[in-house]
């Protein structure tokens, strides 16, 4: 997708999600955001009715403002096209950037935010300052609405596991919708495999062993986005709770004291540190960002890649045609592990809210109800070659290799699909703190496990601690 491709993954997380993400709202923002009142802006309601659930004002403009990133903008610009089409008299302004954040602060600022955006990329507004500013529409209306394909099941009854909850922050209300719906985990070349005359490493003997094998054949076992150390959790995160459990995560999440002292945080931890230690690490993947570990991986010279799956659209310059793109799910560390071999981390990327000071919201809403419709979540994973939030929208398309192996990892994920809160809850945590503060330090072989377990518990600590952010608890 270009040279400017990746800049939204990192957020994900991201996104996003991730992420998905990077640090984001200064403090002109944070208070610039419970400023004015545009409450009297607001577009009168349209009436209700079978067609128009959400009443929305059919005459009035909407203003929509999109991530111009991995996913381009097509994508978007067609489902504006329907919302047109059935609101004939409305005026449809639409835009994209890549600067999310320095381009809507000021229209933040002076109450006159856009109608619907998609909060993404490495300027991305901070989602829960944003809530914790009451900044955002509850989008509990567009969750009750009935889906435009069949409206005997609400939007929220076609969604895939997590969306709802990623947009919840505190109680019931949702804030946020993620559009894209993103599994993470260990990607890998089938054919790279097949070469070596191995399946996927089910459990971490396998895995170093097949690391042994490959590092014999001048291949490295691993690689990752050194100056973004926050890809790493992508596989980390699940194997930990895989490990012990959600409720290790949980507690991470949660910020509870101690948790990152868990044993299965240290289990994980020596797992992947040993992988830097038995030397199955691409040599210089610390000083490398997130294209050149892509790059290197596509180019076969290394098995495995933790990361989510944007990776083939954003991959897809370097990626050799019989590459076979496939992902699977963290490999066990033994049979003593909480959950099933399978379990993954799989939620919501791509997020897009609607501003409480929005003047047409309930326009905002229609717009995601149609692109929740099956017909544009279609068009979005034929174009971008990854799936929508809306659960299922894959009949009848050719899938990748790629795309069949994350959707065969749902399948056997079934409810063994974990959603660590952390990197959406705490951005600047995550990200600067524990990815590359601790995390990135220990797989670059300066920290040893029990020293980064430390820092880990110190950041989240002194986070619990500080009076100024927002915290966040699984119900």
């Amino acid at each position: 997708m270009g040279s400017t491709s990746g800049i939204d993954r990192r957020s994900l997380i991201k996104r996003s999600a991730a992420i998905g993400l990077i640090s984001v709202p200064t403090m002109s923002f944070l208070s610039a955001c419970a400023s004015g009142d545009s409450a009297d802006n607001k577009v009168e309601k349209g009436e209700k009715s079978t067609d128009n659930p959400l009443g929305v004002n059919a005459s009035a403009p909407l203003d929509f403002v999109l991530f111009d990133g991995g996913f381009g903008v097509e994508y978007a610009e067609d489902a504006v096209k329907v919302y047109e089409k059935t609101y004939p008299k409305a005026k449809v302004k639409f835009g994209s950037t890549q600067k999310i954040q320095s381009e809507l602060q000021p229209r933040f600022n002076g109450g006159t935010p856009p109608d619907l955006i998609d909060n993404s990329g490495a300027e991305q507004m901070d989602m829960g300052v944003l809530v914790g500013k009451d900044q955002l529409t509850d989008l509990t209306p567009l969750l009750d609405a009935p889906s435009i394909d069949d409206p005997s099941k609400k939007v929220r009854d076609i969604l895939r596991p997590g969306i709802i909850e990623m947009g919840q922050y505190d109680g019931d209300a949702c804030y946020i919708l993620n559009y894209a719906y993103t599994v993470y985990g260990v990607w890998y070349s089938q054919t790279a495999l097949d070469k070596l005359d191995a399946e996927y490493p089910e459990d971490w003997d396998a895995m170093l062993a097949l690391c042994a094998k490959a590092k014999k054949k001048g291949i490295a076992g691993w690689t990752y986005a050194g100056k973004y150390p926050y890809y790493i959790p992508f596989s980390l995160y699940p194997f930990i709770g895989k490990i012990g459990g959600r409720e290790v995560l949980d507690a991470i999440d949660n910020l509870e004291p101690n948790a990152w002292k868990h044993p299965a945080v240290k289990a994980g931890f020596e797992a992947y540190y040993e992988l830097f230690k038995k030397g199955y690490v691409l040599k210089g993947t610390p000083g490398i960002d997130h294209v050149e570990s892509q790059t290197a991986w596509t180019q076969g010279k290394a098995l495995f890649l933790p990361n989510g799956s944007w990776v083939e659209n954003e991959a897809a310059g370097t990626t050799p045609d019989d590459f076979e793109m496939k992902v699977a799910a963290p490999s066990s560390l033994d049979s003593s592990d909480k959950l099933p071999f399978g379990t993954l981390w799989a939620s919501g990327g791509e997020p897009f809210i609607v501003p409480k000071k929005a003047k047409n919201p309930d326009g905002g809403m229609e717009q995601l109800r149609i692109m929740l419709s099956e017909s544009s979540s279609k068009n979005f994973t034929g174009k971008v070659k990854s799936l929508t939030a809306l659960d299922g929208g894959t009949d009848g398309l050719e899938l990748t290799s790629a795309l069949k192996s994350a959707v065969a990892a749902l399948e056997k994920a079934g409810e063994n699909i974990l959603n660590p809160r952390l990197q959406d809850w705490y951005v600047e945590l995550q990200k600067q703190r524990i990815g590359a503060g601790a995390i990135g330090e220990m797989m670059a072989g300066r920290m040893t496990p029990a020293e980064a377990m430390k820092k880990c518990q110190e950041f989240a600590d002194a986070a619990a601690k500080d009076d100024s952010i927002k915290h966040y608890r699984h119900k």
